[in-house]
């Protein structure tokens, strides 16, 4: 696999681990996925309740377990870290002035437009910025917004395709369409990002994303013209994963009709696997009481069918009365615990039998 550069960054391996949250890829995911050559990726939503015992106030924990986290990571591994922050969140600011306090690498923003990020960005910061989207029309806006305003340019950018696990930036009815699918995406994209950068003097490489498995799918994107890819689903099932074994089960239990479109409080569809949680959703006996943290800026209490953060933090322990489990849409592929080492090796060999394959085709 050729290596990916994000602002100067060089990343030998290049496969960037989704963020995933709450709780499930935090230090030890992160950090060995950097180990091998990749991006590691720590997910800060809702990670102040999983940091209940530093204070009262969520928002001050959340603060705090990220930076815990960073600094975790950092005594593991030497390799790339990034965070993963969602516009959504309604401590947003927050979370990204930390991740650059703490000096990450790099920080992934999507779930919304990110188009202030820069303006957090300090005089002596390193930190890369690469908002995540889902359309050129949104690469195009964000581009020209950063440009425009802060005399900036995204580091690189990914496109999620509608496959991918957890919230997506579609519509319900465009999520089988074609017309959205991440093969009609990309090549668009890559034309956005090639013509704004040339005018500027800049390479913007493009990342995909969303039902990313095997080696061969990332040669076929590669050959679309991206420079990397991210994947989230397939490291969930890995032993470094922050997310509890009965979680890691859940993922491998899965069959192909468990896999659901489910509508967020956060007020976009996402995509998980079927629960009894779910199900008591759908018949309409979920509703919240209260609001405990605020943690997301679109969620109103008086329509949500239920706490978001408080069903992902169940889910997390394995406890799929009270939560759910996001995934991707071949979440039902994944059959057993491995190692990142062993999954990476996996994907290596997957690739370079796959491009064997084309050359002795192509003889």
């Amino acid at each position: 696999m050729k290596n990916l550069t994000i602002g100067g960054l060089k990343i030998n391996l290049p496969i960037i681990q989704g963020g995933m949250g709450v709780g499930i890829s935090l230090n030890g995911l992160a950090s060995a996925v950097a180990n091998e050559g990749g991006v590691g990726v720590i997910s800060p939503a809702g990670i102040g309740f999983l940091y209940k015992q530093h204070s009262a106030d969520y928002l001050e924990n959340c603060i705090f377990g990220l930076s815990e986290e960073i600094r975790r990571a950092r005594e593991k591994t030497r390799g790339i870290l990034g965070v993963n922050i969602m516009v959504a969140l309604s401590n947003y600011a927050d979370l990204v002035k930390t991740s650059i306090k703490e000096g990450i690498d790099i920080i992934f923003s999507g779930a919304g437009l990110p188009l202030d990020l820069p303006k957090y960005l300090t005089s002596d910061s390193k930190t890369r910025l690469v908002p995540i989207v889902s359309s050129a029309r949104g690469a195009a806006l964000i581009c020209n917004k950063w440009k425009a305003n802060y005399d900036y340019l995204p580091d690189a950018i990914v496109v999620e395709g509608p496959k991918a696990g957890g919230h997506l930036g579609f519509k319900v009815e465009q999520l089988e369409d074609e017309n959205f699918s991440l093969e009609r995406i990309i090549p668009e994209v890559i034309a956005v990002a090639k013509e704004i950068g040339e005018k500027n003097g800049r390479y913007i490489p493009v990342i995909a994303a969303g039902g990313i498995y095997t080696g061969a799918d990332i040669d076929k994107y590669f050959e679309m013209g991206v420079a990397g890819v991210q994947m989230g689903t397939r490291f969930v099932t890995t032993v470094e994963c922050d997310a509890s074994d009965k979680f890691k089960q859940a993922y491998i239990n899965a069959q192909p009709s468990d896999v659901r479109i489910i509508k967020s409080p956060v007020g976009m569809p996402g995509r998980a696997i079927s629960s009894h949680f779910l199900d008591e959703v759908d018949a309409g006996n979920k509703q919240p009481k209260n609001c405990p943290v605020n943690c997301i800026k679109t969620c109103d209490i008086n329509t949500a069918p239920y706490c978001i953060i408080a069903s992902l933090t169940a889910a997390l322990k394995g406890n799929f009365k009270h939560g759910y489990a996001f995934a991707g849409s071949n979440v039902w592929r994944n059959d057993k615990i491995v190692t990142v080492k062993e999954l990476v090796n996996t994907l290596i060999q997957e690739f370079n039998e796959y491009r064997s394959k084309i050359s002795l085709s192509l003889a």
